[in-house]
């Protein structure tokens, strides 16, 4: 998971991608950068660190140009290196710089592709710089190294899809030419366009989240479509084409349950209102499990979970109270590089209100339960508050899979659920009592605020992986890669059935 913007304007867009990028910081904390074109020259500056430490004034002033794209990184296939910051740039065809949202499962392949036959080569272990080179050299098939218009970038698109599996949302830069946006076949993730007209025409932004277009004061126009390839050329003209053969929407269910922001609309659905769905859905589930007086107070775990949790309280007739508060000025525990370092950060994340818990029966309800490392300190946290029971309930079913589309849970043996029954992670997370919200239910919280979308992915969730490539094989071999240990017990652990549904059809 990143964040990406591309900007086609009138005026200098260094500050406006800026701006955009901070808006985007929740989808990316490890990385930031940001290319810009002026004739037929590129300008680039990229770093590790959040935003506002990575860009300077002097190092704004170094982005001169009316286009432009930025990214946020958020590590998952290469490594922390500042040299796999994005943007990423090659020389040939035209010049071209690309930045990247999703993770490609066949980079392996494309990376012996391009060394032995394209003749192209690679400089990092980034599959965006795979990605880039692959787009290049089509471009250079398309052309022949000479003229370029929309057309060409377009079949170069469509042969892009051909030979590229996995999750990809993409801006790029093509030198004295214009903007280039295009999106994988299944619309893992998501990427948008809006509008602004001033009095020097019209100006275009691409962005990840429809946050970052209302909140730079652009007009929401549309999502790009799976498979789809916009190009805006440098005087601002927009053509667009469908270039995959039967693209099907299956935008990453993550993002309603935990990624986006809540002020943002993905697909056609508000990701806010999702949440709201996804506490009515589980209030309806707890109305059987337990009766009256059993809950007295509903609390959430800060931010993500707290509109499943209003909702959750209001459809119970339950109090609802705010137990923990947040230090927002620690990362995300779930993608922390060390297990030390994640349970050392909950407690400098969250503090307990002792006077919320103590004597209480707690329902304490969270978006989504990963390694569950979070979730034993939270449980332990109302403990010592004086709790006299704690209950634990997940807005997202089980996360028993790994996610190989862009976010960094790839290993089976750190899932808390993999291979375990609800009861068990229920005895390792220390609580009374577990609830997790059922699969078809998180599906029908999207889908009832957007009835013509028919999928989303949810392998983490099924084990389905929609690119139909992912193997109990290929799984082995990423974790062998990464060779992590399990991270919160060494019991044995039962491989669930039929971890890949698209190679069983």
């Amino acid at each position: 998971m990143c964040g990406i913007v591309g900007v086609v304007s009138n005026n200098p867009v260094n500050q406006l991608i800026y701006d955009a990028l901070l808006l985007l910081q929740h989808r990316g904390q490890d990385a930031a950068g940001i290319a810009t074109s002026y004739g037929n020259k590129f300008a680039m500056y990229k770093a590790n660190g959040l935003v506002k430490d990575v860009f300077r004034t002097r190092n704004m002033r170094s982005l001169p140009g009316n286009m432009g794209i930025g990214q946020v990184r958020y590590p998952t296939a290469g490594s922390f290196s500042e040299e796999e910051a994005q943007p990423f740039y090659v020389n040939a065809p035209f010049g071209i710089v690309l930045a990247h949202n999703g993770n490609l499962t066949n980079a392996p392949e494309l990376k012996s592709e391009l060394f032995k036959r394209d003749r192209r080569h690679l400089n990092t272990d980034s599959d965006s710089e795979v990605l880039l080179n692959v787009l290049a050299h089509q471009i250079q098939q398309e052309t022949s190294g000479y003229s370029l218009d929309p057309e060409a970038l377009f079949r170069a698109v469509a042969v892009v899809h051909q030979r590229v599996r996995g999750s990809y949302a993409v801006v790029a830069q093509i030198a004295g030419y214009g903007l280039l946006a295009f999106r994988d076949p299944f619309g893992i993730r998501p990427l948008c366009i809006g509008y602004n007209d001033n009095e020097k025409g019209r100006e275009y932004i691409l962005a990840s989240e429809s946050v970052a277009l209302e909140g730079l004061g652009f007009r929401f126009m549309r999502d790009v479509q799976p498979g789809e390839a916009i190009f805006i050329d440098i005087d601002g003209n927009l053509t667009a084409k469908q270039c995959a053969v039967n693209p099907v929407l299956n935008p990453c269910a993550f993002e309603y349950v935990y990624l986006a922001r809540p002020d943002s609309v993905i697909d056609g659905v508000s990701v806010y209102l999702s949440r709201l769905k996804m506490g009515e859905y589980l209030a309806e589930k707890m109305k059987s499990q337990f009766g009256a007086g059993d809950i007295d107070v509903v609390m959430p775990i800060p931010d993500s979970s707290r509109p499943a949790a209003m909702e959750l309280a209001m459809n119970l007739n339950l109090d609802y109270r705010e137990g923990f508060i947040k230090n927002r000025y620690i990362g995300r525990t779930f993608i922390m590089p060390g297990q030390a370092s994640r349970k050392k950060s909950v407690r400098q994340k969250l503090n307990a209100i002792g006077s919320e818990f103590k004597g209480k029966s707690v329902l304490l309800v969270d978006d989504s339960i990963v390694r569950g490392t979070t979730s034993r300190e939270i449980v332990q946290m109302a403990r010592e508050s004086g709790a006299k029971r704690v209950i634990f309930a997940s807005a997202a079913p089980p996360v028993k899979f790994p996610n190989v589309y862009g976010i960094d849970m790839p290993t089976r043996g750190e899932l808390i659920a993999y291979g375990r029954t609800e009861e068990e992670v229920c005895r390792e997370i220390t609580a009374d009592a577990l609830v997790y919200q059922d699969v078809d239910a998180m599906r029908k919280s999207i889908f009832d605020l957007n009835p013509s979308l028919k999928g989303v992915e949810a392998s983490c969730f099924d084990g389905y992986y929609v690119t139909g490539d992912v193997t109990e094989a290929y799984l082995d071999k990423l974790e062998a890669s990464r060779k992590a240990p399990r991270a919160d017990t060494e019991d044995t652990i039962r491989s669930p059935l039929n971890l890949n549904r698209a190679n069983l059809d």
